[in-house]
């Protein structure tokens, strides 16, 4: 009788477990934690490196201006515009870019831009420096005319300067420019910051893109110099652009607690009149994200973000970068362009010839990311996406200023960044495209 009651409860708990086993196996659980960006191991939780994730969403050429032109160039010009480009590498390529779109506009020829001699940048070298003239001619045919020498009748005059400055709002060349160009002929702009893009005929935008993302590329000297650099760099790398020097600190008005006596310093000297912000002003300034992340700040999004501590990192950048030993005390394959090329053809090299090293890696590079939002890290940033390369991130200073502002650190800010940045890379968010890309779901 005992063991007749003894056998019920056994057989029972056998039908139990065998049933529960059945269940299992058609109907796994599902994980307890869905977001794709955790993964669970030995009872931890850990994150994978962003590239991993799956992007939405991305930014590619539009068909409309890569497809054969449908707009024949008119027989007869309206005249010879310059365009004069001032500042660095990648702000006198935007420029000239912008320029190809108002030549094609306003139906004018266009004579090789002037690149500005700037002291500020240590430059000397112009357009055929750095670009392969023929090369861009070339690729020009059909959406623009360009010639290397004017016509003898006005060969001998200087260009008349129109002012395209961008304190005149939002600018309109064929309301402003056009009458000069066919008053005299021969005119020289710079073109406006705000000038409206949406006006332009589909053939004018179709000039600008030509020209930036397929009709400049480096002169061959130049070219092989960066294709040495590029093959010394060990693989995999990621190539980050990092501002963090005295005058982008100065220029910022930003303050940093912190800093060494001799980084205080050469922010000091570089300041002039720009003061910095203090009070109230600050705290909104730093929030809006107008202050350049320093090297630690920079290693901390990079560790939020996964980035290994043995990764190769290429330092996209000039040699009077401060605090760099945060950066590198979290990453210690850090190289650049003066550690790995040596010899008088390099050292002989100007800031726009050096600027164009830093962007050719960075096109070519296996990631990229930037702790800024200038003319470089704009044109990179397209220039992958032109290439299909997607794996680039602009590092979000504006949430990097607000969780701190918050209070958030450790753990929490780790997370909180994770999750800003994992939004902005799965939705193609992030980088600068102009009006020469479109967006495609995946």
């Amino acid at each position: 009788m005992i063991a007749s009651t003894v056998r019920k409860p056994l057989f029972g708990v056998t039908l139990l477990v065998f049933s529960l086993f059945l269940l299992l196996f058609f109907f796994p659980p599902l994980p307890f934690y869905s977001d794709p960006s955790l993964t669970f191991n030995s009872s931890l939780l850990e994150r994978h490196e962003i590239w991993s994730l799956r992007r939405l969403a991305e930014w590619r050429p539009c068909n409309w201006w890569l497809q054969p032109q449908i707009h024949v160039l008119p027989a007869q010009t309206n005249g010879y515009i310059r365009v004069d480009c001032y500042g660095g590498l990648n702000q006198m390529r935007r420029d000239l870019c912008d320029g190809v779109g108002v030549a094609r506009l306003l139906n004018a020829t266009l004579v090789l831009p002037k690149f500005e001699v700037a002291a500020y940048w240590n430059e000397s070298s112009g357009f055929e420096d750095v670009f392969d003239v023929d090369f861009f001619i070339q690729q020009s045919k059909g959406f623009v005319n360009v010639v290397k020498e004017l016509p003898t009748e006005i060969a001998s005059k200087d260009p008349v300067r129109v002012d395209c400055s961008k304190r005149k709002g939002q600018f309109d060349y064929v309301e402003t420019v056009l009458p000069s160009l066919l008053k005299h002929g021969y005119i020289s702009i710079t073109p406006a910051m705000s000038q409206r893009r949406d006006r332009y005929p589909l053939y004018a935008k179709a000039a600008l893109c030509q020209a930036c993302y397929s009709a400049l590329r480096l002169t061959s000297t130049l070219e092989k110099k960066a294709l040495e650099l590029l093959q010394a760099i060990p693989k995999p790398f990621l190539s980050l652009h990092l501002r963090f020097e005295p005058d982008m600190v100065a220029y910022s008005q930003c303050e940093y607690a912190g800093l060494s006596p001799a980084s205080s310093k050469a922010i000091e000297a570089a300041r002039v009149d720009r003061k910095p912000w203090t009070g109230e002003t600050a705290r909104i300034w730093r929030n809006r994200g107008k202050c350049p992340l320093t090297p630690s700040e920079t290693a901390f999004i990079l560790k939020a973000l996964a980035i290994p501590g043995n990764t190769t990192i290429y330092l996209a950048a000039g040699d009077g970068l401060m605090e760099l030993e945060g950066l590198t005390s979290v990453y210690t394959n850090v190289v650049t362009k003066s550690s790995l090329l040596s010899g008088e053809d390099f050292t002989a090299m100007h800031g726009n010839t050096k600027a164009a090293l830093d962007y050719y890696v960075s096109i070519n590079s296996d990631s990229y990311m930037a702790t800024y939002f200038g003319n470089m890290d704009k044109m990179v940033a397209a220039m992958r996406a032109f290439k299909g390369l997607y794996k680039t991130i602009l590092l979000n200073r504006k949430a990097f200023a607000l969780f701190t502002s918050q209070g958030l650190k450790g753990k929490e800010l780790t997370e909180a960044l994770w999750k800003v940045h994992r939004d902005d890379f799965i939705m193609g968010r992030g980088s600068a495209l102009p009006d020469c890309f479109c967006e495609f779901n995946l």
